[in-house]
């Protein structure tokens, strides 16, 4: 089996998809799982930026650095380039799947979907927030990124 690789989304790539590919990447290492990891933003405003200060600070006080992640503007190679692709919010998904190539490999979805209990469910936006909302934002990617990590490793995702 390939190697599993993982892209996280959300609009700017400076908030929620950075947070979310922190966390995968704790998790998947606890799990052994070679994975590749990245996060990219449907929109490029930010490119080249590093994630909000109050993203890394929430990421830091949970013991990861994200603060060498880079934002980054989705591109239709993604769709080959990584085996599952998860948006944080239905907008961005809207977005993904109208980008995506017709010949797309990536398995596509909402983030929380791979949480029981939290199907259908957005990563809320922290930007206009104060730091409990980026507290907020950190325990759902953590949750997201529990269940997918284990995913991948029951379905012998191992690299």
């Amino acid at each position: 089996m390939a190697k599993a690789s993982v892209l996280f989304v959300c609009l700017g790539n400076i908030c929620r998809s950075p947070l979310a590919e922190g966390a995968f990447r704790a998790e998947a290492k606890m799990l052994g799982l070679d994975v590749l990891a990245d996060s990219a933003g449907t929109g490029g405003w930010h490119t080249g930026e590093p994630p909000d200060p109050r993203s890394i600070a929430v990421a830091r006080r949970n013991g990861v650095d994200i603060s060498r992640q880079r934002a980054r503007k989705v591109t239709k190679n993604d769709f080959k380039t990584f085996t599952h692709i998860y948006a944080l919010d239905h907008t961005n998904l809207t977005g993904l799947q109208a980008m995506a190539p017709r010949d797309a490999t990536a398995e596509l979805g909402l983030l929380l979907d791979l949480v029981p209990g939290h199907e259908g469910r957005a990563v809320s936006d922290p930007y206009y927030g104060d730091g409990s909302d980026f507290d907020a934002t950190w325990r759902d990617v953590v949750m997201a990124a529990q269940a997918l990590a284990g995913r991948l490793a029951r379905e012998g995702w191992r690299g």
